[in-house]
């Protein structure tokens, strides 16, 4: 397929359950009833992503964006519609999501490595550049329950950078750490890009988006409201809510100290 990801007329419903409270007749009654509700994030999307491009999602809290990627990386399944995709994915689409907490970092490198397609013999081959990529060499041995945020982050990213991905699903995972490994982590884009791969991350770092995206999908009620270049889906964003513009500010590291 020409295409890396493919969303055909795809919607996303999440059923909502409404508890009961008060006596025990009440609850009784509220369970004949069920009281359901149906949340629709994503309504009727359609989407192509052509292979070797670079496209960041921006919307407001609830637009639909990290259940869009949860999609494609198939933690959810859509209620109607397909996702087709062309590739294997690397997705870092929650810190820690993954991770055994109680393993170490070296043997969480090794699980995840596996879940992402790689065989064991080949997990264990890419260790060494994992923990360098990570930088984590003080703490690989320590049990991940114990690392911070940006350290999860590290470990996350440096596993996505080396399991031979064709595709990279981030959901603003680089928005935790230090400014020297957040420029590692846009370096690597960027040759993952020239190499041919495909990108799409949410990202609330406008400035991030200008510099890496060709491409910038603004979601909002669960429908794309503008595609286009970067700059002009950005400034469009701004006008339409310029609160978004004043709060921007640069992340605080959430690295320990000594990490």
């Amino acid at each position: 397929m020409k295409n890396a990801i493919e969303l055909k007329g795809v919607t996303k419903e999440f059923l909502l359950s409404h508890s009961g409270t008060g006596s025990i007749k009440t609850a009784l009654l509220w369970w004949k009833k069920r009281r359901l509700e149906h949340l629709k994030v994503l309504d009727d999307l359609s989407l192509e992503i052509p292979k070797g491009q670079c496209a960041a999602l921006i919307g407001r809290n609830g637009a639909g964006k990290s259940t869009l990627l949860s999609l494609i990386a198939r933690v959810y399944k859509p209620t109607s519609g397909e996702v087709v995709v062309g590739g294997r994915i690397a997705p870092l689409l929650e810190l820690g999501a993954g991770f055994h907490p109680d393993l170490t970092g070296l043997e969480n490198i090794i699980f995840n490595a596996m879940i992402l397609g790689l065989t064991r013999a080949q997990a264990t081959e890419r260790i060494d550049q994992i923990v360098e990529f990570s930088e984590l060499h003080k703490h690989i041995d320590a049990p991940v329950r114990s690392y911070s945020s940006g350290m999860q982050a590290r470990l996350g990213f440096a596993i996505a950078a080396h399991v031979d991905a064709e595709i990279l699903i981030v959901d603003e995972v680089l928005a935790v750490g230090d400014y020297a490994f957040e420029q590692k982590c846009y370096n690597h884009i960027e040759s993952f890009r020239a190499a041919g791969g495909t990108i799409l991350f949410v990202s609330h770092q406008m400035d991030s988006i200008r510099r890496t995206a060709d491409r910038c999908l603004w979601l909002e009620n669960g429908k794309i409201k503008m595609d286009g270049d970067p700059d002009q889906v950005i400034d469009a964003y701004y006008a339409d809510r310029p609160d978004q513009k004043s709060a921007q500010k640069e992340p605080e590291s959430t690295e320990e100290p000594g990490s």
